[in-house]
């Protein structure tokens, strides 16, 4: 496991093995949002719908990152919106509503005025529901293959390419996590 801060992996990213089939995160980039002992809570990043960000949240798609959607962030609580942002370099107090969760990356208050927000970021992406873990639970599945784990960039939370995300993450890897970039997506075509 690639751990940092006493083992923990908040801050890093989770790309789907390729042997890893089931439906909801077959080739997910899941960003780990928090990671301790109570257990492990992330939002898949290469997920975007077909919900209308403007629609759903009226006045967030101005500081939105494209593509201006909801993103299904993970099959847990997918009824409550929860929004990732990333500020902009330099931002030295923090906006109303702003959570911080490791470096420039935090949560947003989708309860707070978007005008309070939007200068300090430098895009935000809003998520339905995430994807969570109980204690061990996700040391079980790095161990068991399930996960490869990468460091993230800011770039990841903002990507306009979401569906390319996977293979992107991959290729900037060192050695064999390069190699799986390459991987099929129907390995018995190959």
């Amino acid at each position: 496991m690639d751990e940092h801060d006493g083992g923990w992996l908040t801050g890093r990213l989770l790309l789907a093995s390729p042997s890893l089939e089931e439906p909801t995160f077959r080739r997910a980039v899941i960003l780990l949002l928090d990671h301790d002992e109570g257990g492990a809570l992330g939002v898949i990043l290469n997920r975007p719908t077909d919900a209308d960000l403007e629609a759903v949240l009226p006045g967030w798609s101005a500081v939105a990152a494209g593509p201006v959607t909801v993103f299904e962030g993970g099959p847990v609580g997918a009824e409550a919106a929860l929004a990732v942002g990333v500020l902009e370099e330099g931002v030295e107090d923090e906006p109303l509503g702003w959570r911080p969760m490791y470096g420039r990356v935090g949560l947003v208050d989708l309860d707070a005025p978007v005008a309070a927000v939007e200068d300090a970021l430098a895009g935000v992406r809003v998520f339905a529901g995430y994807a969570g873990w109980s204690p061990g639970q996700l040391e079980e599945e790095l161990a068991s293959g399930s996960w490869l784990v990468a460091r993230s960039d800011d770039h990841d939370v903002l990507s306009p390419h979401p569906d390319d995300l996977w293979r992107g993450v991959l290729r900037r890897q060192d050695g064999e996590l390069r190699l799986l970039a390459s991987y099929p997506d129907d390995p018995s075509m190959n």
